[in-house]
């Protein structure tokens, strides 16, 4: 909504790396000197999984949230890196306070490296190791996208199949939804929503959807990431009073929905205006999704799930 103030504040004066800053196998730097070697398979065989936490005026929103989902994506791909659950808790605080940054897109990568010379060339062999980056906020949607609300559109391209890669294990996998991008490009809307083999719809390029009909808000139970910002969603329905729940969502329901509306770290929640060629409500997010909106920046605003960073 227009009163909502979306507007990231400025890294505090004197800040080390204002630019952002790195942590990378063990040693803190400025994120532009962290480089990933060529041969590693972190970056050959996207044999790598990762979590994005958000800072927003000098906090952290569900730290502890993201890192043991984090955790959990380590341990289905059996990367175990050195660092402790509490060790990456203080690595990504000191990112943030090294950048001075008072709004930040704080990313956690674990990456296979290489099998060590005369070693079988499997990921047991390798060594997992974190880099992780506090860098200056991003939305995925831009704040006057958030005001009039996106347009989406469902692409040719499916998403990968649960069966090959367990979509909640967080993944640089994005081949269908780099290509839902281009397709969403070429017909001029914002975003793509991506189905399964089956038809039913799971998630957009980054981002958690929900569609609400009869004043019940529903989100995919498969085939997506089990978002952060989702679960708050969740919660924030609960305060209303308003019913929620996870399930099959078919394209015919999703595409005739009251409203349709999305939630990612880097965004909060918004909502969408037009689906293909069918306009929602007034050409505008609905009003339950800007109820939703205004008090999940309220409730931040009041330190809701706040871990503050400390100079």
């Amino acid at each position: 909504m227009a009163h909502l103030d979306l507007t990231a504040a400025p890294p505090r004066d004197g800040a080390e790396w204002p630019q952002g800053a790195a942590y990378m196998d063990g040693a803190f730097m400025p994120a532009s000197e962290a480089r990933l070697p060529a041969s590693d398979w972190g970056y050959r065989r996207s044999d790598v999984t990762y979590d994005v936490v958000g800072v927003w005026d000098g906090c952290f929103f569900r730290l502890d949230d993201h890192i043991a989902r984090f955790r959990a994506s380590m341990d289905r791909l059996r990367l175990r890196p050195r660092e402790s659950n509490a060790e990456i808790r203080e690595i990504l605080i000191e990112c943030v306070r090294r950048s001075g940054l008072r709004s930040a897109y704080v990313a956690m990568d674990c990456l296979r490296g290489t099998p060590p010379p005369g070693a079988p060339r499997l990921p047991s062999s390798a060594r997992p190791w974190l880099l992780c980056q506090a860098l200056p906020w991003t939305w995925v949607a831009s704040p006057e996208q958030q005001r009039r609300g996106v347009t989406l559109m469902i692409p040719e391209v499916r998403r990968i199949p649960m069966s090959s890669f367990d979509a909640r294990v967080k993944n640089f996998h994005w081949g269908d939804l780099t290509e839902g991008l281009f397709e969403a490009e070429a017909e001029g809307a914002d975003f793509p929503i991506l189905l399964d083999g089956d038809g039913h719809v799971t998630e957009g390029p980054g981002f958690n959807v929900f569609s609400v009909s009869g004043g019940v808000v529903s989100s995919p139970r498969s085939g997506a990431l089990e978002g952060i910002t989702r679960r708050s969603v969740f919660e924030l329905c609960e305060e209303i009073g308003v019913p929620f729940q996870q399930r099959d969502i078919s394209e015919a329901e999703f595409v005739a929905a009251d409203e349709i509306f999305c939630a990612t770290t880097a965004g909060g929640i918004w909502g969408a205006r037009r689906i293909g060629e069918r306009v929602l409500g007034n050409d505008a997010p609905g009003p339950l999704t800007e109820q939703l909106r205004t008090r999940y920046w309220r409730r931040r605003a009041d330190g809701w799930h706040a871990t503050p960073v400390t100079v």
